[in-house]
């Protein structure tokens, strides 16, 4: 009996040491992606910055958006890097609530998003994976590190992950300039966004409040029954160099008996990536 208690003991201290040491395989899977994908989607246009001539064939609610958040005069980038801490996370109507921390990429150059997420159940470490690129989505979650609880892909999850890029579009404002969006003015406040890669085409409907701030971006094109979808963004505040961004972010979706926010957090920080220098000013800052 104490050779078994023994045995327990030392399995269970060691699942403790495991779960507590910051490598993961799904991790080191994430950071290798980003380092590929951060060196092939520079833009060349490493010492450029934003015009009102780069927006100007847009609807005049995108280019007030973009004029009032500070985006004129500032680097054009190749990719966001957005963080969140302490998200209120559901995993379904019925299902857990989690405190997640959020990491995500968009790239520019294409359309490719990244996103790993980290928390916790009952002490046990759940790690997910959300990916697109090359016009293939997918969602991969994993518990205690090892044990694949799902990976979802296939059409569905190509489209969702599409339409998720477009409806962050707005925070990087390179993939405004891009031949695969079209945008279309519906009123004064509301502009129909489009999205077309790899044989897909997605679109959705950006609402800007008085001050031309996003507030909301609703689409029935992540799910195959056709359920709304809303993205909403609020407390707007300047960063340190003159850009106003918010600062907090919830995904909704709006079924017929109610809407189901799963979720909700508090972006901790928002920051670029830029294309390639020039020759003569590589190396420098």
């Amino acid at each position: 009996m104490l050779v078994v208690i023994g045995v327990i003991v030392t399995i269970v201290g060691l699942l403790m040491i495991w779960f507590n040491i910051s490598y993961s395989p799904l991790k080191e899977q994430f950071n290798r992606d980003i380092g590929r994908l951060t060196e092939h989607n520079r833009l060349d246009n490493g010492s450029e910055v934003f015009t009102e001539k780069d927006f100007e064939h847009l609807p005049a609610a995108l280019r007030r958006y973009v004029e009032n958040s500070g985006y004129i005069g500032k680097r054009k980038m190749s990719y966001l890097k957005m963080e969140y801490k302490d998200v209120d996370f559901r995993t379904g109507r019925n299902g857990a609530k989690l405190k997640m921390d959020y990491t995500q990429y968009n790239f520019v150059k294409e359309p490719c998003r990244m996103a790993f997420d980290d928390a916790s159940m009952f002490g046990v470490p759940f790690q997910g994976y959300d990916y697109y690129e090359d016009g293939k989505g997918g969602m991969k979650g994993v518990i205690g590190k090892l044990i694949t609880l799902f990976n979802e892909t296939g059409e569905e999850m190509d489209r969702a992950c599409l339409v998720t890029f477009l409806a962050e579009s707005l925070f990087v404002p390179s993939v405004l300039t891009q031949d695969y969006v079209d945008f279309e003015q519906i009123n004064e406040y509301e502009v129909k966004g489009s999205i077309t890669y790899k044989g897909q085409t997605v679109s959705g409907v950006f609402r800007f409040s008085g001050d031309y701030e996003m507030e909301s971006f609703t689409t029935t094109d992540r799910k195959d029954d056709k359920t709304p979808w809303t993205a909403k963004c609020s407390d707007y505040k300047l960063s340190e160099d003159g850009v106003k961004l918010p600062t907090r972010f919830a995904a909704i979706w709006n079924y017929k008996d109610g809407d189901f926010v799963y979720f909700d957090g508090a972006i901790s920080s928002i920051s670029y990536g830029y294309g390639k220098q020039p020759a003569e000013n590589a190396g420098g800052k």
